[in-house]
């Protein structure tokens, strides 16, 4: 079955077009004839073309969290001034992505054999998750569509936000770790035995620290391909315990365990959560199905355990307050507001409220480490490198002392 881009004239008059699935263009012809629909222009679908480019790619067939957020929002953009099929034609159209197009394509195909939204992005379960889904259906089934796609554009928005700040806040300060080890690796490797060497002849003991720097650069200089091996397997052996769910488990309690880190985990987790909470009861979706689906997104082994008895406690009659606080890995100001909503029936605004606080306190937790990060691994690689020149300079001024003696 290939897609055929079509334009024709209904019985009323009014110019109709979209895509129809046939074997042949003659099948589509005899389906467009079989709707009373007067042929104007038919041939194969562009959208076609695109998808059979992107199954001949390398690269998966699937929607980058940046790609599936820019489409959430161009949907809720157009469904308010278009129908939906006009609107997906229209986004599928304009993506200058092969795979976008095809996916897109694939998706408007499906609305236009007459299915929902939500069972037509399920045809691709790797560009649309589950808690995406559920809340487009939320919206199809409750008739308001266009204003759940607004809030589900902006909480994926909010979500690119956070996941651009966490990036930053990792990436900088390892990129300039990473750059200082290489640094001194190639001061220790290449410069310093070319310089000690110039005091083997002097048949004077050398300064301790001097015998102690020209040892560590001796060995890295014998044995850095060594070094690199050990720490290629290790990686190796750690990515592979990690699978192990018993290790992971241990591993993620012991980093929620980690002073600041530990801290920073938890509340990202808990903006994550009460933000996606908070959009799925303003969008009338069931809290028991929008936990079930959001324990599903957790990472962290201790964190989704501590969610899933979340689950089970409301399951069981419970209120969401209560089993956030019997959880315990949850920041208290979350659990308060919780219990806030709760009572005066202003949950989702009262969650959203605490999500706003807890990426209120990431970013200015991020600013202060990244403003701190910097001056400290330059003074440590500083610090370093002077160690480094002074083992050199020492022998120099010892031999100077010597002669003026």
């Amino acid at each position: 079955m290939a897609d055929f881009d079509y334009s024709a004239i209904d019985p009323a008059g009014r110019e109709r077009s979209g895509s129809i699935k046939a074997g042949t263009i003659e099948d589509a012809r005899a389906k467009l004839d079989a709707r009373k629909l007067f042929i104007v222009r038919i041939e194969p679908g562009a959208v076609e073309t695109a998808r059979k480019r992107a199954n001949l790619s390398l690269r998966s067939p699937r929607l980058s969290p940046k790609e599936l957020t820019l489409f959430t929002r161009q949907l809720a953009t157009l469904t308010q001034v278009s129908p939906l099929e006009e609107s997906l034609r229209t986004i599928g159209r304009q993506s200058e992505q092969d795979h976008v197009r095809a996916i897109v394509g694939k998706v408007h195909g499906g609305v236009m054999e007459g299915r929902r939204l939500a069972d037509a992005m399920g045809a691709e379960p790797k560009s649309f998750p589950p808690l995406y889904r559920a809340m487009i259906s939320a919206g199809e089934s409750s008739g308001s569509l266009p204003t759940i796609m607004e809030r589900l554009s902006d909480l994926m928005e909010r979500q690119a936000v956070m996941r651009s700040k966490v990036l930053t806040a990792i990436a900088y300060p390892s990129v300039l770790a990473t750059f200082a080890v290489f640094v001194v690796a190639a001061l220790m490797i290449f410069v310093v035995p070319k310089v000690v060497e110039q005091f083997d002849t002097v048949g004077q003991e050398l300064p301790l620290l001097t015998r102690i720097v020209m040892a560590i650069s001796a060995f890295l200089a014998a044995y850095w391909w060594l070094l690199l091996i050990l720490m290629l397997l290790a990686g190796v052996g750690f990515w592979r315990a990690l699978k192990n769910d018993g290790f992971r488990y241990r591993f993620d309690a012991m980093m929620l365990g980690l002073p600041v880190l530990g801290k920073l985990i938890r509340d990202l987790h808990a903006a994550r959560m009460a933000r996606t909470l908070s959009t799925m009861v303003a969008s009338r979706l069931p809290l028991m199905e929008g936990l079930t689906l959001t324990a599903n997104t957790v990472h962290n082994r201790v964190l989704r355990k501590a969610s899933d008895e979340i689950v089970e406690a409301i399951r069981g009659g419970g209120s969401l307050s209560a089993a956030l606080r019997r959880a315990g890995v949850f920041p208290p100001l979350l659990v308060y507001l919780a219990a806030s909503g709760e009572s005066a029936g202003r949950l989702d605004t009262m969650l959203e409220r605490a999500a706003d606080y807890l990426e209120r306190e990431f970013d200015a937790f991020t600013s202060t480490a990244l403003a701190m990060l910097e001056p400290i691994i330059i003074i440590l690689m500083g610090g370093i490198v002077a160690v480094i020149i002074l083992s050199i300079l020492l022998p120099i001024l010892q031999l100077q002392s010597l002669t003026g003696a």
